[in-house]
Formats: C-alpha cells, sequence, structure tokens
C-alpha cells in the first residue's frame, strides 16, 4: 500500500498544478485577454528538444458535452480559426460558427437511454511547440470545451517505390 502512496501524491500534485502552470508561462504575456463575452484557454504542452518536436503535432478539437439519443450522429457548426498575433510572430484561435447542433435522423426506439457526449465542431491540426503555449479564445456562455491530443510519427521512414 505505502509503496502506491508516493505515486498517487505525485499525479495530485501535477493534476492539481496544471492550472497555475499555464497561468505563469512567460510567454502568455504576450497574448491579450479575453474580450468581453469570450474566455481565454490556456494549454501548456511537456517540454521536448527542437529537433524531437518535429515528429508530433497537436489537434485541437472544438465541441460541447451534450446529451444525445445513442443513435444519431451529431456535430456543431463551429471551428477553430488560426489568428496571427501582430508584432509577435505567435499564433492563437479564435472558436467561431454556429453552436447549433446538426445530426442524422435516424428513428431511435421508445426508451432508448440517453448518452452523454463529446459533440464535436471542426478540429484543427497544428505543429507541436513546447516553448509557447496554445492560446484559444472561445465564446462565453456557450459551453464550448476545447479538447486536444497529440499526434506522434513513427520513428522509420518507408522509401516510395517506382511504379
Amino acid at each position: 500500500m505505502k509503496k502506491y502512496i508516493a505515486p498517487l501524491v505525485a499525479i495530485c500534485h501535477i493534476v492539481l498544478c496544471l492550472p497555475a502552470m499555464s497561468a505563469d508561462h512567460p510567454e502568455l504575456k504576450a497574448f491579450p485577454a479575453a474580450k468581453a463575452k469570450t474566455e481565454r484557454l490556456v494549454i501548456v504542452l511537456p517540454h521536448k528538444e527542437r529537433g524531437e518536436e518535429d515528429g508530433f503535432m497537436v489537434e485541437l478539437i472544438v465541441g460541447k458535452m451534450m446529451e444525445t439519443d445513442g443513435v444519431n450522429h451529431y456535430g456543431l457548426g463551429a471551428s477553430i480559426k488560426e489568428q496571427d498575433l501582430k508584432g509577435w510572430g505567435y499564433k492563437y484561435y479564435d472558436v467561431t460558427g454556429s453552436s447549433q447542433t446538426m445530426s442524422t435522423l435516424i428513428g431511435v426506439q421508445p426508451g432508448t437511454p440517453k448518452v452523454t457526449k463529446f459533440v464535436t465542431g471542426s478540429s484543427l491540426k497544428i505543429r507541436y511547440n513546447s516553448r509557447l503555449p496554445i492560446v484559444i479564445y472561445v465564446p462565453e456562455g456557450e459551453g464550448y470545451e476545447v479538447q486536444y491530443r497529440i499526434w506522434s510519427a513513427a520513428a522509420d521512414f518507408t522509401k516510395a517505390e517506382k511504379g
């Protein structure tokens, strides 16, 4: 039992410190505060060496947690647009578009249980850069979340053959 306590404490410390770490990022000062009726979300990526970062990408996915019928496919009209931070050479991202939900029209049997899902809009893949925070501005009060995942390339290359 004792061997599990130290790793558990370390994990709790990391999870509790993540919001503080993103708020204290030294390059975050370059990005403007959220405008009226928007929220600023920040992602701080794990550090990697410069040459190592070329093998990774980050996918940003905008969406909302919603109760669905569990049968139809749902989507949002929201998208993530890349913007230039003038004078800095940095990028930031705006969530734009409609928060309207679209779905297929498959008939649902009465009594089918509801399912809570992350209903997504568009996604955007960007290059991995652990030296800068990823800053996303989302409309306030719309219930948007931005989730992300890190893509990695295989270490081996395959040669194309003449055809």
